[in-house]
């Protein structure tokens, strides 16, 4: 299977934020991604724009779509109707996610009538749908495991119930990726394992993300960014140029491709793309590609 890339966007808040991010994705279309995936909120007007962020980019632009979607704040009948959906518009790809517990809860509290798990929701969509489904996975271990075994043990279920293939959770040490697939091999889970990488634009917000998901930032990584601190645009350069080395290192020491944690921000993620593929670092297949065969 030959590298490729994709790209993840989360829906605006509201209309005129849609129109900005559709731009931003029109100008990253000329770098033929593999795929677009677009985030998930519970319920409303997040979940809603999600539905039909998804169906204009596959209608207008012509892109595959990975549309996420999440246990949180749905009950089956729900998430039922939100697939119905997605299967009208052709969409054929599903990020199956058990999601975060709401903005103010501590913990995440199954909907009545819902699920409690992702394999539970991988596992409804392979008995009803043929979808293409992906499920999340996390080198450094999810924030809410026992253990790194105990969450490898889970990743098992979901692959078991049906998942195709994997995206993981951000991270900035290439070997925590690759001895993270290399324990998942080992219990057997053989499926494509997709590096998520975020290329750092700004200081204050990567450290929220990190101690919201558990990632870790290397020592040295972490005091390049301390002694830029207060300068957006020198974070800003720090990120790309970072980003750009581990996106190298990963392929080529044999990951599948690259997913670009983009924020909704395209000039970073275009810049490390651009500069991969003028340096024939990367040659995707230019014809419209599937997730995976």
């Amino acid at each position: 299977m030959r590298p490729f890339f994709s790209f993840e966007f989360f829906p605006p808040k509201d209309d005129v934020g849609v129109e900005r991010l559709f731009a931003s994705i029109e100008m990253l279309r000329p770098l033929h991604p593999a795929f677009v995936s677009i985030t998930y909120g519970a319920g409303g007007s997040s979940r809603t724009r999600t539905i039909e962020l998804a169906k204009r980019i596959g209608r207008e632009l012509d892109l595959t779509v990975l549309a996420h979607v999440t246990c949180v704040g749905s009950s089956r009948a729900e998430l039922r109707g939100v697939f119905d959906d997605l299967v009208r518009e052709g969409i054929e790809n599903v990020l199956a996610l058990r999601g975060d517990p709401p903005r103010g809860e501590a913990a995440f509290i199954p909907p009545q009538g819902g699920f409690a798990h992702a394999n539970e929701l991988v596992a409804m969509l392979r008995r009803n749908y043929d979808f293409c489904i992906g499920a999340a996975c996390y080198p450094e271990t999810h924030i809410e495991a026992e253990s790194p075994q105990s969450d490898l043990e889970h990743l098992g279920e979901k692959v078991e119930a049906g998942a195709q293939f994997l995206i993981s959770q951000l991270f900035f040490d290439n070997d925590a990726y690759f001895a993270f697939v290399e324990r998942a091999r080992s219990v057997g889970i053989e499926v494509p394992i997709l590096p998520g990488i975020m290329p750092i634009t700004n200081y204050d917000q990567i450290t929220r993300f990190v101690a919201m998901c558990g990632a870790s930032i290397p020592p040295k990584l972490q005091a390049a960014m301390e002694l830029r601190r207060g300068d957006e645009r020198a974070v800003e350069d720090l990120g790309v140029a970072y980003a750009s080395m581990q996106a190298v290192d990963l392929l080529r020491r044999g990951a599948p491709g690259i997913h670009f944690y983009t924020l909704n921000r395209s000039p970073a993620t275009r810049a490390i793309v651009s500069g991969m593929l003028a340096a024939s670092v990367w040659r995707p297949d230019f014809k419209k590609p599937v997730v995976f065969p």
